[in-house]
């Protein structure tokens, strides 16, 4: 591009990068210090790092001679366009990469419809604006041109900015966080075909160069797919390509990038449509990710918004006229994004609440408003007179607008905080047609494939959309060992991080494993990892929980079966987390008793799976039936219900019967008890009407009299299905339950879960054992 030329080919090309790389390092320092002191009153990073840029700019700081004299000079200016560039490259490709494709395909109409309310509410104030804007100018020559800046500079919405703010905040994995992502895409990419239009309509070249970038676009996403492929097959016992295949990548992407701004066009659209159509599965995406975020999300945006903040003079606003001027063009801003948001959310029937989070989300500015003013060839400029000032206003105009958005969105969120966190709801209450997101957490890759094995059994039933999350827990030792190899000592491929070498080979087997599955399924099942010690790992646990809104979450049993059927304890460790998990967790929680090859594997045409759910009545065996509902439609799985009822003696009814005199508490009790048990005979009844009658499930009656006729039940069951799913408890003092297990081995799974899972039994079954959210949980019942 031209300003690589001529910062490479200037009298000094080496003191004006180090000053780059000072005013770099400067941002992060003071930006630093600034979200130190900021998120203590729930500020985000985005609002500290542009302030950064404020202090350090001529604003503040480089107001001083010396100072100046040293951040701007005449030759910076083009490194700073070059690095900006590459930034812009890397993080627009990165945000394609990490875009939730099924949800956008969902709600791509909605989106449209809140982006297009407030872009078209910003076009009529834009072009009121440009009009007073054009008389106060005294501008003669190239209206078009004039008007187009304007309206991109109201109607714009950076989804960087946003990205990461609603990163920061925490509601990036809420419905409204992933609305707005994808209306500030549509809104900024709409800005940018209408500046492409802005170069284009001058001369036919423009127009086929446009052609040709976009075809080249085309051609390099076949490229970096067919590369994907190949890489991912070429070596399978890595975790990751090695550095030289990452660079290949990375450098494709970054050319790219710099020769379509090299000819005057936005490269937004391009990067982006790279990062969405790259292939999802494989160790090539993993490293990407896992290279690419740590220096985007630490490095790259932070010096990238503070450089916004840094372009900032509020020397402009000396005077009168400026200063409304710039007011004037704020409040436009804001409020033509509000009310067209609002108007497009009425007609939608979001609530107004959300409405205006949405609205000023959509006013963040910052990215596409500097390329604009940067791109316009200076035949276009050079009619206005005060070209200085148009400058001077924009950069103020997107700077202001963006710290004030910013701060009043962290402000709406923290005092609205229930409205926008994550919504704790049971199974059993949650709408039929809300997002599933379940997490399923493994120790080892001999738990992978039963887990797996249950997200295909949610992903493959529901028409309802479902978001799969598996989490690698991995013991952090207590006596923690450093490599002893340099950097150019390691294998190529290899992490230079001590913690990616915890788990050992079960990551690449975990990694295989769901590569697989993606790419003979295509469902995408998002993976992390947390290292830590046994006594925090429930911490870590339930703070992921929180991000990632998170429906149900599977844990692993800390018993597995040995080759002659008998269950042996594994690691202490793991039963203390999944107490505390099912303790602290914020949502529903199963632990998944593995059987091995006897036991639940991945529903096929090969393999159907044998599923009963046991229902004795309660929260827990309601939210495990409700559980049992999201996978009964799956096409290889035949799934029936056991409804366990109680059959009292004859010595129990005279008993009863001759009962007469009962206190206030006993009379509550046996209230309550008949409450539950009509909310358990109409789930069963609405069970029965929708799947049964359907012919998708079976439904078998027993009777029991007491605990030792319901294990004599629970025994008949042996071999015939590979998967009992039953509630842990809370089910109240029940006859039909007392006296199943002498005592209680393991009470996390609950007396029934207990006898299920216990070498006594000597089921070849798997069970999975559920538990209910509680809003207050002080024991394990």
């Amino acid at each position: 591009m031209e300003a690589a030329r001529r910062a490479l080919c200037g009298d000094d090309p080496f003191n004006p990068l180090i000053t780059t790389f000072t005013q770099a390092a400067g941002i992060l320092v003071i930006s630093h210090g600034f979200h130190l002191f900021l998120k203590q009153f729930g500020q985000p990073g985005p609002v500290a790092q542009i302030l950064a840029g404020v202090v350090l700019g001529p604003s503040l700081l480089s107001r001083d001679k010396n100072v100046r004299k040293f951040f701007i000079q005449s030759s910076t200016a083009d490194y700073y366009e070059v690095f900006q560039s590459i930034f812009r490259t890397i993080f627009m490709f990165l945000i394609g990469l990490e875009m939730d494709i099924p949800y956008m395909r969902r709600n791509l109409r909605i989106a449209s419809i809140i982006a297009s309310g407030g872009v078209t509410l910003c076009v009529l104030f834009g072009i009121v604006a440009s009009i007073a804007l054009i008389i106060l100018s005294k501008i003669k020559q190239n209206f078009f041109e004039f008007f187009s800046l304007v309206i991109i500079v109201l109607a714009n919405s950076a989804s960087p900015v946003l990205f990461r703010l609603a990163s920061e905040l925490k509601f990036l994995t809420s419905d409204t966080g992933k609305l707005a992502v994808c209306a500030s895409l549509i809104t900024e990419m709409s800005c940018v075909l209408w500046s492409l239009i802005t170069l284009t309509e001058h001369t036919w070249e423009n127009f086929g160069m446009a052609i040709l970038f976009l075809l080249m676009t085309v051609a390099l996403i076949v490229v970096n797919n067919y590369l994907a492929f190949w890489c991912n097959q070429r070596i399978r016992n890595q975790k990751y390509v090695t550095n030289a295949e990452f660079l290949v990548f990375l450098s494709l992407l970054i050319t790219a990038g710099l020769v379509i701004e090299e000819y005057g066009f936005n490269s937004t659209i391009s990067c982006f449509m790279f990062g969405l159509m790259f292939p999802r599965e494989g160790k090539t995406t993993r490293t990407l990710l896992h290279k690419l975020s740590y220096a985007t999300y630490n490095f790259i945006l932070p010096v990238y918004f503070g450089y916004i903040g840094f372009q900032l003079d509020v020397s402009y606003m000396g005077s009168l006229v400026p200063s409304i001027t710039v007011i004037v063009m704020i409040l436009m801003s804001i409020a033509s994004k509000i009310i067209g948001t609002l108007v497009a959310c009425h007609y939608l029937k979001i609530p107004t609440d959300e409405g205006i989070v949405l609205g000023f989300l959509l006013d963040l500015k910052g990215n596409m408003e500097f390329q604009m003013l940067g791109k316009l060839p200076e035949e276009i400029l050079k009619p206005w007179k005060e070209e200085e000032d148009v400058h001077n206003l924009i950069v103020t105009v997107v700077v202001i607008n963006t710290v004030i958005t910013g701060v009043v969105v962290a402000l709406i969120l923290k005092k609205k905080e229930e409205y926008f966190s994550h919504r704790h709801i049971s199974l059993e209450l949650s709408e039929p047609e809300s997002e599933l997101r379940v997490l399923v957490c493994v120790y080892g890759s001999r738990h992978i494939s039963s887990k797996i094995g249950l997200i295909s059994a949610f992903s493959e039933s529901l028409k309802t959309p479902v978001t799969a999350y598996l989490m690698h827990l991995v013991e952090l030792p207590k006596k923690r060992t450093k490599k002893n190899l340099m950097y150019h000592q390691l294998q190529d491929g290899d992490q230079y991080s001590d913690e990616e070498d915890y788990g050992g080979d079960d990551v690449v087997e975990i990694n295989d494993a769901v590569d697989a599955y993606t790419m003979e399924t295509k469902v995408l099942i998002h993976q992390k990892k947390v290292v830590s010690s046994f006594e925090k790992l429930y911490e870590d646990v339930c703070d992921y929980i929180e991000d990632l809104r998170v429906s149900i979450i599977f844990l692993t049993f800390h018993k597995h079966q040995r080759l002659d059927g008998k269950m042996e304890s594994g690691k202490e460790g793991m039963r203390i987390t999944n107490h505390k998990v099912l303790r602290h967790a914020p949502c529903s929680v199963g632990i998944f008793v593995d059987r091995g090859q006897t036991g639940f594997q991945q529903p096929s045409s090969q393999s159907v799976q044998n599923i009963a759910t046991l229902f004795f009545g309660g929260p827990d065996d309601r939210e495990a039936l409700a559980c049992s509902k999201m996978i009964a439609a799956h096409p290889h799985i035949h799934l029936t219900l056991i409804h366990f009822q109680h059959s009292p003696s004859s010595e129990q009814i005279e008993c009863t019967n001759g009962t007469i005199h009962r206190n206030d508490e006993m009379l509550m009790e046996m209230t309550n008890h008949e409450i539950e048990a009509e909310i358990d005979k109409a789930f069963v009844q609405d069970f029965y009407n929708r799947y049964v009658t359907s012919g998708q499930a079976g439904y078998v009656e027993k009777y029991v009299e007491d605990g030792t006729q319901t294990a004599e039940a629970l025994r008949d069951l042996q071999g015939t299905y590979s998967l009992l799913i039953v509630g842990k408890g809370g089910r109240g003092h029940s006859p039909m339950t007392t006296g199943v297990s002498d005592w209680e081995e393991c009470p996390e799974l609950g007396t029934v879960g207990d006898l299920l899972a216990s070498s006594e039994l000597n089921s070849s079954g798997s069970v999975l054992v559920i538990q209910q959210y509680r809003h207050s949980r002080n024991d394990l019942n």
